[in-house]
């Protein structure tokens, strides 16, 4: 089964070492940089898809360009990224795989299930990184958000047993 790996602004930001948000997570799952390359490296050799979320995006450039140090070359780490995914350079997927999400369906689930989500203190970034993460999981693949966020990671798709295939006699 193909599997996707959704980056979340927590982790992109220590990946990138976002100055002052070099680490994630709670204290017994503390994510740093070492940890998060090492996880991104494993996934790469596995042939996972990198999926970058457009919240993922625009919160990681927000806090780049409030980081008190190291802005510009932070910012084209960044672009780096924003450009391979333009270009669906591999291991990224493209960023239009999930415009389908922001039609005017799409805006409209949203506007309908978020303040629901918002009642249970889930941002709109994070319900948008979930219903990428549906979308993902509806086309067949094995989807890991990863985060240090524990109540972003609750809505992490659970992944179908494989279907047996018969025997042929």
């Amino acid at each position: 089964m193909r599997k996707v790996l959704i980056l979340d602004t927590s982790i992109l930001c220590v990946w990138l070492k976002v100055y002052k948000m070099e680490s994630c997570g709670t204290d017994d799952d503390k994510w740093d940089f070492s940890r998060v390359d090492k996880h991104i490296q494993s996934e790469i050799k596995k042939k996972t898809t990198l999926v970058l979320p457009l919240a993922t995006l625009v919160e990681t450039g927000n806090h780049i360009a409030q980081a008190g140090s190291k802005r510009y070359e932070t910012a084209q780490a960044l672009g780096e990224i924003i450009a391979a995914v333009a270009d669906e350079t591999t291991p990224w997927a493209a960023f239009t795989d999930q415009s389908s999400l922001w039609d005017v369906e799409g805006l409209k689930k949203l506007a309908a299930e978020w303040p629901n989500l918002a009642n249970q203190k889930i941002s709109i970034g994070d319900a948008t990184i979930k219903t990428v993460a549906e979308y993902y999981a509806k086309m067949g693949f094995q989807v890991e958000i990863l985060t240090g966020d524990g109540g972003l990671k609750a809505y992490e798709p659970s992944t179908p047993p494989p279907i047996p295939r018969r025997r042929r006699k």
